[in-house]
């Protein structure tokens, strides 16, 4: 199966930014450590990193009809992006929703979602390994 891993705005700042939030990983060793898990064997993993909300739209767009599934990352733009949860909605391939922290022990703001209820799920707080959990819900979903 192939699946698209989508991240948002600042993710390519991880292992250097807050830390004691994110981790000291980096995103690509983030990537590393998911292609080295068992459940990944056998499929086509695509990684994309973007700061813009337009390009993450695209890339979800263009995944219709390529993608068995998405995990997406939207970073802050989980919050307010309408245009991300729109074309979620419209492309109708399986979505999880991901983030490295627990969002509803944040700011107030965190806790809010406009992209969780066009996702098959939302994991968070689980650190890296909440994109495995993406991956495993996305392939007993499937």
């Amino acid at each position: 199966m192939k699946f698209l891993i989508i991240n948002g705005p600042n993710l390519n700042l991880l292992g250097i930014r807050e830390p004691d939030i994110y981790g000291a990983e980096t995103l690509e060793d983030i990537k590393i450590w998911l292609d080295a898990q068992p459940e990944s064997n056998g499929h086509d993993i695509t990684w994309f990193q973007s700061n813009h909300e337009g390009d993450l739209v695209d890339q979800i767009q263009s995944a219709r009809n390529l993608f068995d599934g998405i995990i997406i990352n939207p970073a802050a733009l989980t919050h307010y992006s309408i245009s991300i949860r729109d074309a979620i909605s419209a492309i109708k391939t399986p979505t999880i929703e991901v983030h490295l922290s627990d969002i509803n022990s944040r700011e107030n703001f965190r806790k809010i979602s406009v992209i969780q209820d066009v996702c098959i799920d939302q994991i968070s707080g689980l650190g890296k390994q909440g994109y495995l959990e993406a991956l495993k819900t996305l392939l007993h979903y499937i």
